[in-house]
């Protein structure tokens, strides 16, 4: 264990339906929860999922907000895979190669949870591209083309 934990707090509609997706789908550990809040360990990080009871703005696409893990081998990356399709869980982007055949080489899925929120899971080929790698720009898919 390290001596920080990551630790995010984020709106969900309803606490049934993000421990079904979280604990259930995802197989992340609950830890104390209420009618309106729910901790969960997420590859040994902390988060808190806070009811708000009311439907969530749609967002139109990845960007700007989701959240997830970096992978730091590749064989959680690929059992997560394996269970999320086992569970299915329907992935919002299907796993795929970014930056094929250069330093900033990834796979990568995204998921939604049942109140909107999306997650990535990623693997980097090259653990320089984690947080360097810094003469490259590309940062994620290429924005959609405006007609």
């Amino acid at each position: 264990m390290t001596s920080t934990l990551f630790h995010l707090a984020f709106p969900v509609v309803d606490i049934p339906s993000t421990k079904a997706f979280y604990a259930e789908g995802l197989g992340c550990l609950c830890g104390r929860e209420s009618e309106r809040s729910l901790i969960l360990r997420l590859y040994g990080h902390q988060l808190v999922a806070h009811a708000v009871g009311q439907e969530l703005p749609a967002q139109k696409g990845i960007y700007p907000r989701h959240f997830g893990i970096v992978f730091l081998e590749d064989h959680p990356w690929l059992a997560l895979v394996e269970r999320v399709q086992e569970r299915k869980l329907p992935f919002y982007q299907r796993p795929k190669v970014r930056f094929p055949d250069t330093p900033l080489e990834h796979r990568t899925f995204f998921l939604q949870d049942y109140s909107g929120n999306l997650l990535e899971f990623k693997h980097y080929k090259f653990d320089s591209a984690i947080f360097g790698e810094t003469e490259f720009h590309q940062i994620g898919d290429p924005a959609p083309s405006r007609v």
